[in-house]
């Protein structure tokens, strides 16, 4: 499982000219699902999200995870993070999970956090989305487990 998180003073999703998930401070998460992905790695990577130090703390140093920066989580389903790029000019989708799959753990993911008392908000999975964001710092990093 995969997550491309960008640390955002805001985000947002569009579908259809419509606004359906937005944030200011927080999290903009792009999740990908690959076969071998179960709910033990969907918790495993949504815990590690929710506690990555990526906020600045009083001394300007990332030591604050998005809780203690009282951010918000926008998840946003990318199933072509599961892409295999290595070899030539088109990329594989093999090893990405069954869009069964990808739906049941991503809806999952966005469950497990707001469970755990965080705001989340959410695009629409498979959709054609529009993400807008203003990524703070910037700071981005891949996370997978």
């Amino acid at each position: 499982m995969i997550a491309l998180i960008q640390r955002v003073s805001r985000a947002s999703v569009v579908v259809d000219n419509q606004t359906i998930g937005a944030i200011d401070k927080g999290l903009l998460v792009l999740l990908g699902v690959e076969r071998e992905d179960n709910r033990e790695k969907m918790e495993k990577l949504a815990t590690k999200v929710m506690s990555y130090r990526v906020f600045s703390d009083e001394n300007g140093k990332m030591n604050l995870n998005l809780t203690q920066a009282g951010g918000s989580l926008l998840v946003v389903s990318q199933f072509t993070l599961a892409a295999d790029t290595e070899r030539g000019l088109r990329p594989s989708f093999s090893g990405a999970g069954t869009p069964e799959q990808a739906l049941g753990l991503y809806e999952e993911f966005v469950a497990f956090c707001r469970a755990k008392g965080v705001t989340t908000e959410t695009g629409q999975f498979a959709a054609d989305m529009k993400v807008e964001l203003v990524n703070d710092g910037p700071v981005t990093f891949h996370l997978q487990v």
